[in-house]
């Protein structure tokens, strides 16, 4: 695709290179992590980021390169390189030590054969500099109003002291190096605006799942309804196929009609806010892997994914301790709170989630009717 066979500018047919390239980078995660989380495969996102930017841009620099290794016009993917150290440091926010750059420069120049020019030596320094001011940047300038201002004075600033190193390298005249530095800044500025707009649909995007999953009242971890059916269903069949154990927690909160009738509905919603945190906080300290469901107006469930009756019970004590010494103040007024609880745990005879819920359920009910603010386990 140049002006010899399709009459476009090689420039026009570079912008639409890197931006399939970032495109396809972004597909590829999508679909790692889809593939991770379908499965439930406790890989954080963030390394999954850091491995697939870091093994995917040095695929593609490597191949790229080897097309014009040892030849006179061996710069030709400079700005490539420099676009994909912005992409990786500054917008992937992959974080590598200094010490760690340099085994791949000095690996990419005995490809390149240019390890006995100083120039590439020079070039592998500021290189390397620019790889790590461009991480700093990207913790630095959210603080500041214009944001792109430093972004694009750093790119410009080394950009052209690395253009300069290729220029004298190659014997290039100033009109290709001036040509290449503009496109470089115009490829920059254009990375800036595409990543922009992704990271602002996606934030768009994990906000609505959030608020699908989570419990809008409540305002914590607790998750909703929606959630907690998709997640009994998934461990449910995940315990009963590989043998594991299961235990659930169901209570709700004594006597909680006449909190209502007595102090208001925004007194109630208050209660439920105060028993979810401080349900989360004690859950957070002893297992993320346990997480808490608000299932009805005032009804909790609590999943336990490995757990047996007796190391729930340890947990769910806490639990029932934490809350029962809790007083929700409310404008003059200090409402004493308390929970009754039914506990439970999978037994091989159950042949749907609903058989659990129902056994923890009547250990609530049980809970209930012999004094309420009590543990009911079986």
């Amino acid at each position: 695709m140049t002006w010899s066979n399709w009459r476009i500018s090689p420039f026009v047919t570079s912008i639409f290179f890197i931006l399939g390239v970032l495109t396809l980078y972004w597909v590829l995660f999508n679909w790692i992590t889809t593939w991770f989380h379908a499965r439930h495969i406790n890989i954080d996102d963030d390394t999954v980021n850091v491995w697939h930017g870091v093994i995917y841009m040095l695929v593609f620099v490597f191949v790229m390169q080897l097309s014009v290794v040892g030849k006179a016009d061996s710069w030709e993917f400079v700005n490539f390189h420099l676009i994909a150290v912005v992409f990786c440091s500054f917008f992937l926010n992959i974080r590598m030590p200094y010490y760690s750059l340099l085994p791949v420069v000095i690996v990419y120049m005995v490809f390149d054969q240019s390890i006995f020019y100083w120039e590439s030596w020079s070039y592998a320094v500021v290189f390397v500099l620019f790889f790590w001011s461009m991480n700093y940047l990207r913790l630095w300038v959210p603080k500041h109003r214009y944001p792109w201002l430093y972004y694009y004075g750093a790119v410009a600033f080394y950009g052209g002291i690395l253009w300069g190193l290729i220029k004298l390298k190659y014997s290039l005249d100033w009109d290709n190096t001036l040509q290449e530095y503009g496109y470089l800044m115009i490829f920059a500025g254009l990375l800036y605006a595409y990543v922009n707009m992704l990271t602002q649909d996606s934030e768009i995007k994990l906000r609505l799942a959030q608020f699908a999953s989570h419990d809008a009242l409540t305002e914590t971890e607790t998750e909703n309804f929606a959630a907690y059916t998709e997640h009994i269903k998934y461990l449910f069949n995940d315990s009963a196929k590989n043998n594991l154990n299961l235990s659930m927690m169901m209570f709700d909160i004594d006597h909680f009609k006449h909190v209502n009738d007595t102090y208001g509905h925004l007194a109630g919603d208050r209660v439920l806010q105060e028993v979810a945190a401080t349900v989360t906080t004690v859950l957070a300290a002893n297992d993320e892997k346990v997480k808490l469901y608000r299932t009805g107006g005032e009804e909790f469930n609590v999943l336990f994914p490995g757990y047996d009756l007796a190391s729930t019970k340890v947990i769910v004590r806490q639990v029932f301790e934490a809350v029962n010494h809790l007083v929700v103040k409310y404008e003059d007024e200090e409402i004493n709170v308390s929970i009754s609880v039914g506990v439970s745990t999978l037994h091989q005879a159950d042949g749907s989630p609903i058989d659990l819920y129902n056994r923890v359920d009547q250990n609530l009910y049980f809970s209930k009717r012999h004094g309420r603010m009590r543990v009911t386990v079986e």
